[in-house]
């Protein structure tokens, strides 16, 4: 045997008593979970880092194309509060016509240009609803009680 290899043999052999207390001495600790993401408890500094990941992963375009589908957009929406209120002032004539004095509701009909509006008692102090729109004959109905 060679004076090097006899030297590492009895280098190993010495360090590993110590080598193997040390390993004695670790002790095994529980896992926890952190979450990384601000919105499940994570540290709030990762907030922006994870935005621009998901930016940089994001590849959906809007399809816009051009300035008339803006304008198209804004006289569509335009025209549907228009008609929205347009609606709610019929809605509210309506409304006043068929609510007595009393404040209760009348059983009867109430005719519009483009709606039929059936009060009908089904009982004492209960109420069917019946709105029908007179171009498609779609109906709907609710029940209220008084």
């Amino acid at each position: 045997m060679t004076h090097q290899h006899w030297a590492t043999r009895v280098l190993s052999v010495t360090l590993l008593p110590l080598w193997l207390s040390g390993i004695s001495s670790l002790h095994a600790s529980e896992l926890a979970y952190v979450p990384v993401n601000p919105s499940f408890g994570g540290n709030p500094l990762n907030g922006p880092v994870l935005l621009n990941q998901a930016t940089a992963q994001n590849h959906f375009t809007e399809h816009s194309s051009s300035a008339s589908s803006s304008a198209q957009s804004t006289l569509t929406q335009f025209n549907s509060m228009l008609q929205s209120a347009i609606l709610s002032r019929v809605s509210s004539a309506v409304t006043s016509s068929i609510v007595g004095a009393d404040g209760k509701l009348s059983p009867g009909t109430v005719e519009t240009t483009d709606f039929s509006i059936a009060i009908v008692n089904l009982s004492p102090g209960l109420l069917q609803i019946t709105t029908t729109d007179k171009t498609t004959g779609q109906q709907t109905s609710f029940q209220i009680n008084q």
